[in-house]
């Protein structure tokens, strides 16, 4: 066992003493997906004293094909992600304490969470949370790792509250087509890619060498042979409402939340993001063609796909018909709007 991390302590930038402060850190990875399946291993693997993670999904047959941690079985068994990663971070370092969480984390559940973290890693599906995650970040100084990617495409950028830009500052300059892994499919590579990013950033951050941080964005298209890094010191802006000189923090207020509700006497709910949105339905219905039965009048959309039927309105309200729960109708949402 005293050999377990000796190849990571030869490695200088980390040594012995950055070993000892890996073993006494914590990390809360929001999302088990691809992305949190492969950081939950990397940071098992290295060490880490508590690992938190928090998911509101299953295992589905469509997540074997990247999702590293899961197998066939968690599938069939519609296992709760959470719950298979922690089986099996469990098997690969009993000694790292892993702490499951099967939960849509809301602002509540998140500053809760957040007490005695040292690092969080995003690995959601959404800017929703993502944003909940940035606030949350600046509000407790918790540095937090942003990854995302969708076909061959990733991206990856390390926030460190207090000394640079946050999630919220630069916002309309990220690279983002709108699409998710639903509706544009994902290669593994991306996501190993990212990963790597990530848990690089990750290592810097737990043994205390944030000079070698990151200050920039990393983007890249494995398929077209892509890559590009942009410095963002200067983008931080002493006015953001998240990071600036008179921070707020509005995305910890409840007004900032997707709303959900479930309609009286039917097995619909309502869907309302915190802000309203100016949909582009030509842009969605090609985004959502194939994958089920899409159609639009201009004034509304609707989709299919089996049982469930969605029906989007341009402000970003939407009806989710067949079910009755919240939390799959906003998992929904997210699945195929992103």
């Amino acid at each position: 066992m005293n050999e377990r991390y000796s190849r990571q302590e030869l490695f200088s930038p980390i040594g012995k003493e950055g070993q000892a402060r890996i073993r006494q850190k914590s990390v809360m990875i929001v999302g088990a997906g691809a992305l949190g399946a492969a950081s939950a291993e990397a940071l098992t693997r290295a060490g880490v004293k508590r690992l938190v993670i928090v998911d509101r999904d299953y295992v589905d047959w469509t997540n074997l094909q990247r999702q590293q941690l899961y197998s066939e079985k968690d599938a069939e068994n519609q296992l709760p992600k959470v719950i298979a990663a922690k089986k099996r971070l469990t098997e690969i370092n009993s000694e790292v304490e892993i702490e499951a969480h099967v939960m849509d984390m809301g602002i509540e559940e998140a500053e809760e969470l957040v007490k005695g973290i040292d690092l969080i890693m995003d690995a959601t599906d959404n800017f929703e949370t993502r944003l909940l995650i940035n606030d949350l970040a600046q509000k407790h100084r918790v540095p937090w790792v942003y990854g995302a990617c969708v076909g061959s495409y990733g991206i990856s950028f390390t926030i460190l509250p207090g000394e640079g830009p946050c999630l919220n500052c630069f916002l309309e300059k990220i690279p983002a087509n709108g699409q998710t892994c639903d509706t544009a499919g994902i290669i593994a590579p991306a996501v190993q890619m990212v990963a790597a990013f990530q848990t690089t950033e990750a290592l810097k951050i737990l043994v205390e060498d944030l000079k070698s941080v990151r200050k920039g964005i990393v983007t890249f298209d494995l398929w077209n042979n892509q890559q590009m890094a942009l410095n963002m010191e200067k983008a931080k802006k002493p006015d953001c409402p998240s990071c600036g000189e008179n921070a707020t923090y509005p995305y910890l207020e409840k007004s900032s939340e997707l709303k959900a509700a479930v309609l009286c006497g039917r097995d619909t709910v309502q869907i309302r993001p915190a802000t309203n949105k100016d949909l582009d339905f030509k842009s969605v219905e090609k985004a959502l063609f194939d994958h089920g039965n899409v159609h639009s009048n201009g004034y509304l959309l609707s989709f299919q796909n089996g049982p469930m039927r969605m029906v989007l309105f341009k402000d970003g309200r939407a009806l989710i018909h067949g079910t009755k729960s919240t939390a799959e109708a906003k998992s929904l949402y997210h699945k195929y709007l992103g």
